[in-house]
C-alpha cells in the first residue's frame, strides 16, 4: 500500500497541464465520435444553430469572466488571468449584435442546461476559486486552438464575411502567436502552488466540466431525433434573409427576392422552443469537444 501511495504521489507531481490533458483523454475520444461533431466538420451547420450557440456561449463566458475578475488577485487563479488576451464576452456581444441587431439582449434567453453551468461557475468562483483554473483552461485554450478550425468552417458554411463579422468569438486579437501563448499559459498554470489533494480536485473539475457538455449533448441528440420523427423539422435559417432584413432596417425597401424568401420561410413549420435549445446546447458540446481535442 505504501508503494501505491508513493507511485500516486510521484504521478501527481507532474505538470498540471500534462495531468489535465491525460485526465480528459477519454472524453476527447468520446467527443470525436459524436454525429454532430462529424456533421459540423463537414460544414453541415445552419445559421440558426450558430446563433443559438453564440447565445449559450455568451452566458457561459459572462459567468466565467465575472468570476475571473472576482479572483484576479487571488494567488490560486491570478497567474492565469489574461483578460486582454483571452476574455470572450465582448467578442460574443459583437457577434450577437451582428446576428440579432442592436436589441440583441431582448432577443436571447438562457436555457436551463446552460444556466446550470453558469451556476456552477459562480459557485466555484465564490467558494472554491482554485477550481476555476480547470474551467478557464478547458474553455480558453480549447477555443484558442479548435476555435480556429470552427471559424473557417463557419465562415464557409454560412457564407459569412471574410472580414470577420459574426465570428469575433474565434478571433483573438490579443494573441499574436497562439502556440507561444499556450506555452506561456501552461507554464503559468503549472507554477500554481497546489498540494496533491487540490490537484486531484482540479482534475476532477476539468473532467466534470467536459463530461457535463458531452452528457447534455448525448441526451439532447436523442431528443432532436425524436423531435424530427414526430414531425418537428429543423428550420434552416438563411444568411441572405438576415442581410435583406438588415438592409430594410436602414431604409432600403425589400424587393421581390426578399418577399419570395420570407414567403417560403412562412410556409415552413416553425421550430419549437424546445428544439431551439436542444440544438444550441448540442452545438455547444461540439465546440468544446473540437477545442479540447487539439489543445
Amino acid at each position: 500500500m505504501e508503494t501505491s501511495k508513493t507511485h500516486s504521489s510521484e504521478s501527481m507531481s507532474r505538470d498540471l497541464s500534462e495531468l489535465m490533458k491525460e485526465a480528459t483523454k477519454e472524453v476527447h475520444e468520446q467527443a470525436e465520435n459524436t454525429p454532430f461533431m462529424m456533421n459540423f466538420q463537414k460544414g453541415q451547420v445552419s445559421l440558426h444553430e450558430f446563433k443559438l450557440v453564440a447565445t449559450s456561449l455568451y452566458f457561459i463566458y459572462s459567468a466565467l469572466e465575472e468570476e475571473s475578475e472576482r479572483n484576479k488577485d487571488n494567488p490560486v487563479y491570478a497567474p492565469v488571468y489574461f483578460p486582454a488576451e483571452l476574455h470572450r464576452k465582448a467578442a460574443l456581444e459583437q457577434d450577437l449584435e451582428y446576428f440579432y441587431g442592436r436589441n440583441w439582449k431582448e432577443e436571447i434567453t438562457c436555457p436551463e442546461a446552460t444556466q446550470k453551468y453558469v451556476e456552477r461557475l459562480h459557485y466555484i468562483g465564490k467558494s472554491h476559486p482554485e477550481l476555476l483554473v480547470a474551467h478557464a483552461y478547458t474553455r480558453y485554450l480549447g477555443d484558442l486552438s479548435g476555435g480556429q478550425v470552427l471559424k473557417k468552417i463557419a465562415q464557409k458554411a454560412l457564407q459569412l464575411p471574410s472580414t470577420g463579422e459574426g465570428v469575433a468569438f474565434f478571433t483573438f486579437d490579443g494573441v499574436s502567436n497562439a502556440t507561444k501563448f499556450k506555452q506561456l499559459y501552461r507554464s503559468r498554470m503549472n507554477a500554481l502552488e497546489m498540494d496533491l489533494a487540490t490537484k486531484k480536485r482540479v482534475l476532477e473539475e476539468a473532467k466534470k466540466a467536459f463530461l457535463l457538455n458531452i452528457q447534455v449533448f448525448e441526451a439532447l441528440q436523442e431528443l432532436v431525433s425524436k423531435g424530427q420523427e414526430n414531425g418537428h423539422p429543423v428550420l434552416k435559417a438563411e444568411l441572405r434573409t438576415r442581410n435583406i432584413n438588415k438592409s430594410y432596417e436602414h431604409g432600403s425597401a425589400p424587393g421581390k427576392e426578399s418577399e419570395r424568401i420570407n414567403r417560403r420561410h412562412t410556409d415552413m413549420m416553425p421550430i419549437t422552443p424546445l428544439v431551439r435549445w436542444i440544438l444550441a446546447l448540442s452545438f455547444l458540446a461540439m465546440t468544446v469537444a473540437v477545442g479540447l481535442f487539439v489543445m
